[in-house]
């Protein structure tokens, strides 16, 4: 057995305390340090009047991952949240389209719908989803789960036998695999739109994840009751309760190191020792560690807290590197009811490659009309505004440029950022038929691509994290291991698997499997659960269990 080693996690966000709780668990010696005085990162909350606000993360997809991740803790997804399905799973605006298309929360009626727009779509988007199914299983078994500093990963019988296949996915762009299948303007961006999702757009993501359409079409959209932020009440919990100290308001300034003779094929320059840090009345100290794992922004812990010559992902690497978009986030409690919105519902513009050339291409502008993202958790959680009242969270992808500045409460943000709040307001009354939804706003708050850099470091202003291009996915994503720095590792969005909730908690697992010298490629072993009581013993459990632990209050 290995012995266990005082661990110190920078970054206090879904991925940071995933990765505390894992390893705390494990027994090692684990201390945390946020520089906010709010634990979450991204997945950050805000409220006023009532009215409580996601600012993050608000889809909850592949929900086998958050299964595994718990039972690796020895609990489950049911015992610490209380999970909706969603039915839509959302609802789609088209420009120039008159009315809204309901995706269901199951494949057979999606199928349906698509043979409703377009004759024999309904069968293109079954065998659309078949493939989809078996990239997607395939990339759990073999692609999500490893450092990839193994050629296991590649040498599987599944793997070789779908070789050809795989390099022409990834060899092949989204958008052109579903225009090959699809006719339909409003199928193709429906198919086309979970690139966004991975902080690309469909002509810029590879066609392997046309994977991602099994998630939202097939297996459903889910909710936590309570909103996002309970899932960080959850782990922050869960950490404690194993071990691990949490520390917010202090800032890590410095990773320290001290200089090693390299070790047979290990080249690396330096060995870590500690964590240099201020806490919010200006003291500094050092924290002792065996092992850093930097669980902030990649580019912030790389080009700030260590010396340019032990920088495994210099400045030059990212002036060459693909950000996803920046995003301007609207937080809108509304007067009365709406209906004419889902939970989720989506606003695609005609030309929506102009969108995307928009935020993507040099000299980057802030597309006008944008498409953009609208959710409405109070269709589904009554505890998110006050009766009589709606929840409006709005995103629009811009560039990742903090330039465009920040955002601010009641309209007092910068002019730019409050001039595309303003649009996107006018665009969902007009398009969802809510004429006077301006009049009804009663509390605002704007959020711009500045305040993702004061708030969590984010590189270029970005919301989301480098982009899944083909160059920036897989294996040729940024490694979660330091090559200038042993004891040095990396997770969360910037780093391998990638991009959203799932992966920030696989990345995680990553850093537990590294520690433990485990190489395998797919979901580590989950440890026994509790063998079930007496028949008595056994009700009693389920009426337990049938109210979450976090409550939704």
């Amino acid at each position: 057995m290995k012995p266990l080693r005082r661990v110190v996690v920078v970054g206090g966000g879904v991925a940071g305390l995933a990765t505390a709780a894992l390893l705390a668990a494990d027994g090692h010696d684990v201390e945390l340090v946020e520089k906010n005085d709010d634990l979450g990162g991204r997945a950050g909350s805000w409220e006023r009047d009532g009215f409580r606000f996601d600012t993050g993360p608000s889809w909850w997809l592949m929900p086998e991952v958050f299964d595994h991740f718990f039972r690796l803790l020895g609990t489950s997804t049911a015992e610490q949240l209380d999970l909706v399905r969603l039915d839509p799973g959302y609802r789609v605006f088209f420009e120039g389209v008159p009315g809204a298309m309901d995706v269901a929360d199951d494949a057979e009626r999606n199928q349906a719908l698509f043979e409703s727009v377009e004759p024999g779509a309904g069968a293109g988007l079954e065998a659309y989803l078949e493939s989809a199914r078996t990239a997607y299983d395939l990339a759990v078994d073999r692609f999500l789960y490893t450092s990839f500093d193994h050629p296991r990963a590649f040498l599987d019988r599944r793997v070789l036998a779908r070789g050809p296949r795989l390099a022409s996915l990834l060899g092949r762009d989204l958008e052109s695999f579903v225009a090959a299948r699809f006719a339909d303007r409003r199928l193709r961006q429906v198919l086309g739109y979970p690139a966004v999702f991975l902080g690309s757009s469909p002509d810029r993501t590879p066609a392997i994840y046309h994977l991602m359409s099994w998630l939202d079409l097939a297996d459903g959209v889910r909710y936590p009751a309570g909103g996002f932020t309970r899932l960080v009440d959850v782990l922050a919990r869960l950490a404690r309760e194993r071990g691990a100290r949490l520390r917010t308001g202090v800032t890590a300034t410095a990773v320290l190191t001290h200089a090693s003779s390299p070790r047979g094929a290990d080249r690396r320059r330096a060995r870590v020792t500690g964590v240099r840090v201020v806490d919010a009345d200006g003291t500094e100290s050092d924290l002792p560690a065996d092992v850093v794992v930097g669980a902030a922004d990649l580019h912030h812990v790389e080009t700030r807290l260590l010396p340019e010559q032990l920088r495994t992902f210099p400045q030059r690497w990212w002036d060459k590197a693909v950000s996803g978009p920046g995003a301007v986030l609207v937080c809108l409690g509304v007067r009365g009811e709406l209906p004419e919105l889902a939970h989720h519902s989506l606003f695609f513009t005609e030309d929506w490659r102009s969108n995307f050339d928009a935020v993507f291409e040099a000299p980057t502008r802030v597309p006008d009309p944008a498409s953009l993202y609208v959710c409405r958790p109070s269709a589904t959680d009554d505890t998110v505004a006050p009766e009589g009242h709606e929840n409006l969270f709005v995103l629009v992808p811009v560039p990742p440029d903090p330039g465009i500045g920040h955002g601010g409460e009641d309209g007092a943000g910068d002019a730019q950022v409050e001039a595309v709040a303003d649009r996107a307001i006018d665009l969902v009354a007009s398009w969802a038929g809510v004429p006077d939804l301006a009049e009804r706003v009663v509390v605002r708050r704007t959020i711009g691509p500045a305040d993702f850099v004061d708030g969590v470091n984010a590189w270029s202003g970005g919301a989301l994290g480098p982009a899944h291009v083909m160059r920036q996915s897989a294996f040729f994503r940024a490694g979660n291991s330091s090559r200038k720095v042993r004891g040095l590792y990396y997770a969360g969005a910037s780093t391998v698997p990638g991009i959203g909730l799932p992966m920030c908690l696989i990345s995680a697992e990553l850093i537990r499997k590294r520690l433990a010298g485990d190489t395998s490629v797919g979901p580590s072993a989950e440890p026994p659960r509790p063998a079930p009581r007496s028949q008595a013993g056994a009700s009693e459990s389920s009426a337990a269990s049938a109210e979450p632990v976090v409550d939704a209050s």
